[in-house]
């Protein structure tokens, strides 16, 4: 079989973005962002939508001139079905649907969470099978067994909200401007992490719970700045510190029960929050007291990007894993 070469289309969320992968190698990845959404602090799924219309045509474009690709030299168009908004997933769907039926190449639908921990296998070193990944974002949480590159199972998840809300709601709290997740993380690097405690959610098994933290957040910060004003203003690094510190610890003490009671030290993170770099960090300390080998993405694939989707793409096209032209988009689509 010659060397597969794939256009891969993500459009789950607000992040636009096109990919070609070539023989298991990814020659380029577009990300277009939206920064429509800033005034409002947080997705508007509407305006996503038609900023998506706006960037895929020229996404596509560019992702192809820089891999040096022609659309006839394509095998096959892969695109994320989800999970994810539903107008945004409709966006990249149709666009793929078309490309492929006017090239008369396959369509090979493509889950979004999966892709994220597949992302490991876009640049060495490459976790060994099986290994456990942590796939982190704004609405996931997940400890993922992963036996090899299409069987996956998810042996623990979130319960209520995902760590990245988790993060994102305590920076509006805050007052920290839109994305409030890595402006927290910013902040929190000059801050003390013990400086103020706050609680760790203890759910059966390798689940999580993120509700109670956030709620603890609001009524301490009700509570301080009833007798002070300034308290957030004057203590804002130890408060972003202490609280990224705690949704750190909920995340790794799973994830050491997990890797203790499976025996498998191969472990791995993904998904944006995996960007975080108290996270990466703390586990590459972690990976020092518990023997494990620890795989982290580059930055360029934590978050939602189009690589990742195009190496997912390239093991289903080795095993003929495609979809036809009923496909349709599944906001809601899991793992397995």
């Amino acid at each position: 079989m010659t060397k597969p070469t794939i256009l891969a289309i993500e459009s789950s969320c607000d992040e636009t973005s096109a990919a070609v992968i070539q023989g298991g190698k990814v020659l380029s990845n577009i990300v277009a962002t939206q920064a429509v959404h800033e005034q409002y602090g947080g997705v508007v799924p509407e305006l996503a939508s038609r900023a998506h219309q706006q960037h895929i045509i020229p996404v596509v474009t560019q992702a192809l001139l820089q891999a040096n690709v022609a659309k006839t030299e394509l095998n096959a168009v892969a695109f994320t079905r989800g999970p994810g908004l539903l107008g945004a997933l409709l966006v990249g769907c149709t666009f793929a649907k078309s490309f492929a039926l006017g090239l008369n190449i396959p369509l090979i639908e493509v889950n979004h969470m999966q892709a994220h921990i597949l992302a490991h296998f876009i640049d060495e070193p490459k976790p060994v099978f099986p290994f456990l990944c942590l796939t982190v974002s704004g609405g996931h949480t997940q400890v993922v067994l992963v036996k090899n590159h299409l069987d996956m199972q998810v042996i623990g998840q979130t319960t209520d909200d995902a760590v990245g809300e988790a993060f994102d709601k305590t920076a509006k709290m805050l007052g920290l401007p839109y994305p409030g997740g890595p402006m927290l993380d910013k902040t929190a690097a000059s801050g003390n992490p013990t400086a103020y405690k706050f609680p760790i959610g203890n759910m059966p098994g390798y689940d999580f719970s993120f509700s109670g933290i956030k709620t603890s957040v609001l009524y301490f910060l009700r509570e301080q700045t009833k007798q002070n004003p300034n308290f957030v203003q004057e203590n804002l690094a130890d408060i972003c510190a202490s609280v990224q510190y705690t949704l750190i610890q909920t995340l790794l003490r799973k994830l050491v029960q997990a890797s203790k009671e499976l025996g498998i030290r191969e472990i791995a993170i993904a998904g944006g929050v995996s960007a975080n770099t108290g996270l990466r960090q703390t586990l590459q300390e972690y990976a020092k007291k518990q023997n494990w080998q620890v795989y982290i993405p580059a930055f360029q694939y934590c978050t939602d990007n189009a690589g990742m989707i195009a190496i997912a793409a390239h093991y289903q096209y080795l095993s003929g894993d495609f979809t036809d032209q009923y496909a349709s988009p599944d906001p809601r689509m899991k793992i397995g």
